[in-house]
């Protein structure tokens, strides 16, 4: 059975538009890849052609796993999402306090689909441990979450569409 994927609006259109450039560019840089390595004759130590053959393995690969995501797709609709509780959309200011050394730091993130994924961006998982912790909290709880670098409190500030 396959999972079904949670996006939001822009997390939809991201996926889109990579679909649409590997089919419409990608797929056509390889191919002259491949047709360019051709031209050097034989194939049994043509490196080149190798390489283009991955490259177009790894193109179709990811064409097909966006195809199976498109089709199982959940798009979170943000305006019926309540400002109350955290979920899958929300924006949210947390506080976040190391026990261990009372060190305090203010974080935003937005809690998105495993597949939007980019903690560096402020965009955690609703199946990361901080992400899973904070879901259906409001403002003012706080949460500890045990995470690799020990167990940290998140008090949620604010929430946010």
């Amino acid at each position: 059975m396959v999972k079904q994927i949670v996006l939001t609006k822009e997390g939809l259109e991201k996926l889109e538009e990579e679909l649409e450039e590997l089919k419409s560019v990608k797929r056509k840089e390889v191919a002259e890849k491949i047709k360019v390595a051709l031209s050097f004759g034989d194939l049994s130590e043509n490196s080149e052609y190798d390489e283009a053959k991955n490259e177009q393995a790894i193109v179709q690969a990811r064409i097909a796993d966006i195809e199976v995501m498109l089709k199982n797709v959940k798009v979170i609709d943000e305006s019926e999402l309540s400002s109350e509780n955290v979920h899958i959309g929300s924006k949210i200011e947390v506080r976040v306090t190391n026990p261990a050394t009372g060190k305090n730091t203010v974080a935003n993130y937005k809690i998105v689909g495993s597949n939007e994924a980019d903690p560096l961006a402020g965009n955690i998982s609703d199946e990361s441990l901080v992400g899973k912790a904070l879901l259906n909290h409001g403002i003012g709880d706080k949460v500890a979450v045990e995470v690799p670098a020990g167990e940290m409190e998140y008090e949620i500030l604010t929430i946010s569409k």
